[in-house]
């Protein structure tokens, strides 16, 4: 049986894993990341930010499940965040909202609470899928490993003993 600090850590390379995928995706295969997939890399950076401090902390029962209970949030969310886009991804095309401005115009030109409201909309940038692997696109492949890392984080809050 893995002890939390262990999984604290596979949540910490896994996230740093799949960062450094999309950064691959985007700078050596030219795939430009919709509004919705940078909210996602916001919350996969939050995840992994929060088990590496929590494996460095090595913290007792109680922190072991303040630091879990912050990844099954972060990984709440970013699911959350990833269903929108594959609901998107699956409208009809005439359903498909239009385009809209990136996320740096809107944070530069709206107030931050209007900018994180039409972030969260999505557009019809979100809705195109431009990369699959095994017939799952971008947003389902991230929806599994949010799933994953909040089913982690649960069992890591409901443990009853420490194993050091």
């Amino acid at each position: 049986m893995m002890n939390s600090r262990t999984i604290f850590l596979f949540i910490f390379l896994a996230c740093t894993g799949l960062l450094g995928f999309g950064f691959y995706l985007q700078y050596f295969q030219g795939l430009e990341p919709c509004v919705l997939c940078m909210v996602q890399r916001l919350f996969f950076i939050l995840i992994g930010l929060t088990a590496l401090i929590a494996f460095l902390h090595n913290p007792g029962r109680t922190g072991i499940r303040v630091y879990a209970f912050l990844a099954a949030l972060f990984s709440a969310c970013g699911a959350g965040i990833a269903g929108r886009q594959i609901w998107l991804q699956h409208l009809p095309p005439d359903k498909v909202p239009e385009c809209g401005p990136d996320l740096f115009f809107m944070l530069e030109s709206y107030p931050l609470t209007e900018a994180l409201m039409t972030a969260l909309q999505g557009t019809g940038d979100c809705a195109e899928v431009v990369w699959t692997f095994l017939g799952f696109s971008i947003p389902e492949w991230a929806i599994v490993i949010f799933v994953g890392i909040f089913l982690a984080s649960v069992f890591m809050i409901l443990k009853r003993q420490r194993v050091v």
